[in-house]
């Protein structure tokens, strides 16, 4: 009789789960330029079907977010905060647009950070992101963040050397914090390339309904694309923990993008895997006195 083939009857390997695919690993170095921008790990196999996949998504997002926000009702303090960074042009408003439109609003807290007001700028730099951090129960979506204050900074020379080296650790025991307060933290970098960001900020020209997303300063930044990318390469390195891991989506697929953050989306909020409460309340009684309560007058 022939041996059996031990490997025959084996059940394949189940696909590893995105968030494993696009992390950032801890400690390591970071090179961007490795990174290919038009890529579509785990992915579908093209647009039409990254659109479909979106759409199929939807349902779920919203009964998991449903699910946290009630949850919040009973004391349950978890929420989830996802942070996007990027180049210009990486699809940080895109994502909000397309992503977060997924979601009911009323259980959002959308926060896009500018450059800081005179008050702000009083105030050590995480002060205003904690003014803006999500409540219990809800979604948090930062269109920049604190990461800010380590990217254009170093960039532009905003800050020393030594202040900047600082920052690094600042934030990390800040997001551990947040971790242990019950926030699941998604980072994601927008990894757009040097030619695409050029021809959509050509598109934005061509467009006179975009023309004020345009500024002539869009220009000047891109002399400085090394540098970010420099910047962004030791954020990322210096800031990927395991209780805050960063996510790098290759985003010059814009349809590649949005399925890839609906799906980190949705394995972080399976994961938390928030219940609905009980009702407190005896039901067939609450039940009894409705039908027998009888018209007015």
């Amino acid at each position: 009789m022939a041996k059996k083939d031990k490997k025959a009857g084996k059940r394949p390997e189940p696909a590893p789960r995105l968030r494993e695919l696009l992390r950032v690993p801890e400690g390591g170095a970071v090179d961007l330029a490795a990174y290919d921008t038009r890529a579509t790990p785990g992915g579908p196999r093209d647009k039409a079907a990254g659109q479909a996949a979106v759409s199929a998504l939807a349902e779920r997002l919203a009964g998991l977010q449903e699910r946290l926000y009630a949850s919040s009702t009973a004391g349950d303090r978890r929420r989830l905060l996802l942070v996007l960074q990027g180049m210009d042009t990486s699809g940080k408003g895109g994502t909000v647009k397309h992503v977060i439109g997924l979601f009911n609003p009323s259980g959002c807290r959308i926060r896009a950070f500018k450059e800081p007001t005179r008050e702000e700028r009083s105030h050590p730099f995480l002060w205003r992101i904690r003014r803006a951090l999500p409540q219990p129960g809800e979604i948090g979506i930062f269109d920049r963040s604190h990461y800010e204050d380590v990217l254009i900074a170093r960039v532009r020379g905003l800050a020393s050397g030594r202040t900047l080296g600082a920052r690094y650790g600042q934030i990390n025991r800040f997001e551990r914090g947040l971790a242990d307060d019950g926030v699941t933290l998604v980072k994601v970098f927008l990894h757009i390339g040097y030619e695409e960001q050029r021809d959509r900020l050509l598109a934005r020209l061509d467009n006179p309904d975009k023309h004020w997303k345009f500024q002539p300063s869009d220009i000047a930044d891109r002399a400085l694309w090394p540098a970010y990318q420099e910047a962004y390469e030791l954020a990322l390195r210096r800031c990927s923990t395991e209780a805050a891991p960063w996510f790098l989506v290759p985003s010059d697929r814009k349809w590649y993008r949005n399925w890839a953050i609906s799906t980190l989306l949705l394995e972080h909020l399976d994961a938390l895997d928030p219940v609905y409460p009980p009702g407190g309340f005896d039901v067939e009684e609450s039940r009894r006195l409705l039908l027998a309560t009888g018209p007015p007058g």
